[in-house]
């Protein structure tokens, strides 16, 4: 007998309780749970977009539309399937909108692909001919795509009010999407033009009244802080002051309880005493002595102090937000000061007009008409807190969206429109490619015809019918720019509509969710280390560590 046909011995590599799946059932079967996800956000796209209602076991609960938010929320354990939430933050963070786009573009991707997988087809095969129609795809959007440029102010604002209202549309503040589309260009267009920094425009949110009742503060605007008692005999508007902005304490501090001082004479107690007084005293001068009408400090001011400022006509609010205070010295052109030994006129800050109102049932004190006032403060109003909520992340999309508009000024056609010409695009130059590249190149094209149908889906319409209208129009070679028409159920040119979108927005989508779908298909074995579980019941229950000298890492 040959002793190679003996029984070998068998290697174990991995440690008991490893948990390992190969081959094309896992690669099905991540593609399964990706598409899983995907379908419980595809009904959120478009103006007819279904909101989600998710709540955690602390009560809290989120209505929103928006893929990122919803994703993030849903706490998706499946390793392949976390893919997908990291590329709608990556969208997020990109360009700020599209990111239920981008989701479902991968999952559609990942769906077509999955019959060839099932076929035998090598995975490398088809993530080559995918990467291959992405270049392709971009190419074609950066031809199809319209400038902006060279327009004067006006015009270029109210293209950017397209943009952003096109954006609001599928939101749920989409029935004002006008009025918040010119509150937020004119938000964007107050912040310096090379940097557009996010940070310089602040939003505050005020429960109750309508949405109409939101307003654009050009400067900054923050709630009244704690204050005390001679706080309401202080002046509450001024025109043209000047303003103190401090981190310092002015606060009368008492000796600590258990320090020792040792007197030889009852009458020096009086003049430790007086010192404490005359120390904060000095301090209040000092701030007067510079004439400014406005104190904020990012620490409290007392009620001495308080009382202090109000009997010289000066307004003076204490502990505001770093944030605030930081945008009121960019604001102003005022200085933090640390200190009150060395204050002259070149610290101080200024502004057109300050004034305290009545927001609600809040106080909000605003500085306008601030001369290096390269920033802006949203007030929101709505009815419902999660309303409020869910308001202030449709801007935050919207407000990304005129920031990238601003910067890569180019748009194309929205409502599915650049889709199907994408589509019957790649249709036509995959006729001209020989071998099995041509079907993946068709099957990618295919995928990219999910947005207008789900845009039809979503608003109640018949789909086939309306795409075999889209075909017939794109293959024209006149109708590139049509797209669904989610009020009518037909077609129409989405461009001329003022159906737009940044043409980053698209390039970022289709790039990002062909790399997504491509990273997933380049998984064969997924191995799931039981060390990492142990650990983490060690830790969950440190009675069980030390019974023998073993922790809790051995297999299950």
């Amino acid at each position: 007998m040959n002793p190679n046909n003996w029984l070998q011995p068998q290697i174990i590599l991995l440690k008991d309780g490893t948990d390992t799946s190969q081959g094309k059932g896992q690669l099905v079967s991540n593609i399964n749970a990706c598409v899983a996800v995907v379908d419980s956000i595809r009904t959120t796209l478009g103006p007819r977009g279904m909101d989600k209602m998710v709540y955690d076991d602390k009560g809290n609960n989120t209505i929103s539309n928006d893929g990122a938010t919803i994703l993030k929320l849903l706490d998706i354990v499946h390793p392949a399937a976390k893919t997908l939430v990291d590329i709608a933050k990556s969208q997020d963070s990109e360009v700020g909108d599209g990111t239920t786009t981008v989701t479902i573009l991968a999952g559609e991707f990942l769906r077509e692909s999955k019959q060839f997988v099932e076929d035998g087809v090598h995975p490398q095969n088809i993530i080559r001919s995918f990467r291959k129609a992405a270049e392709m795809a971009v190419s074609h959007v950066t031809d199809l795509c319209v400038s902006i440029e060279g327009k004067s102010p006006e015009e270029k604002s109210e293209l950017l009010q397209k943009c952003a209202a096109t954006t609001l549309s599928s939101k749920l503040v989409g029935g004002e999407k006008e009025f918040f589309a010119k509150m937020v260009v004119d938000a964007v267009s107050s912040l310096d033009p090379v940097l557009l920094d996010l940070k310089m425009i602040g939003i505050k949110k005020v429960t109750g009244g309508t949405m109409r009742d939101s307003f654009l503060v050009d400067g900054v605007a923050f709630k009244k802080t704690f204050s005390y008692a001679g706080f309401e005999q202080q002046p509450k508007a001024f025109d043209n002051p000047k303003i103190l902005i401090l981190n310092v304490e002015l606060e009368l501090k008492s000796e600590r309880d258990n320090a020792e001082i040792r007197l030889s004479d009852p009458a020096q107690y009086q003049e430790i005493v007086d010192a404490e007084w005359n120390i904060i005293y000095q301090k209040l001068d000092a701030c007067v002595a510079t004439g400014a009408q406005v104190v904020l400090s990012r620490l409290a001011i007392g009620d001495l102090a308080t009382q202090y400022f109000a009997d010289r006509n000066i307004f003076c609010a204490g502990r505001v937000a770093e944030e605030d205070l930081n945008r009121i010295c960019k604001a102003t052109g005022g200085a933090t000061q640390t200190t009150v030994s060395d204050l002259n006129q070149e610290i101080l800050g200024s502004c057109t007009r300050f004034e305290e109102v009545q927001v609600g049932n809040e106080r909000y004190n605003l500085f306008k008409g601030c001369p290096k006032a390269y920033t802006s403060t949203i007030v929101l109003r709505g009815g419902a807190e999660q309303f409020i909520e869910e308001a202030e992340r449709s801007l935050h999309d919207a407000i990304m969206i005129v920031r990238r508009a601003m910067k890569n000024s180019a748009v194309v056609p929205g409502g599915g429109a650049i889709d199907m010409e994408l589509s019957r695009y790649l249709r036509d130059q995959a006729r001209n490619i020989a071998g099995k590249s041509q079907l993946f190149i068709n099957a990618y094209a295919k995928a990219l015809e999910v947005i207008p149908r789900q845009l039809c889906d979503n608003s109640g319409f018949d789909a086939t019918d309306v795409l075999n209208k889209l075909r017939q129009k794109h293959a024209t070679g006149q109708g590139k720019n049509y797209g669904v028409d989610v009020n009518t159920g037909g077609i129409l040119d989405t461009y001329e509509n003022f159906v737009w979108e940044p043409t980053v927005v698209k390039i970022n989508a289709l790039t990002a969710a062909t790399e997504a779908a491509c990273l997933i298909l380049s998984i064969d074995e997924t191995v799931r280390n039981p060390k990492s579980e142990g650990a983490d019941n060690g830790a969950m229950n440190p009675g069980m560590m030390g019974k023998g000298g073993k922790g809790g890492g051995r297999g299950r």
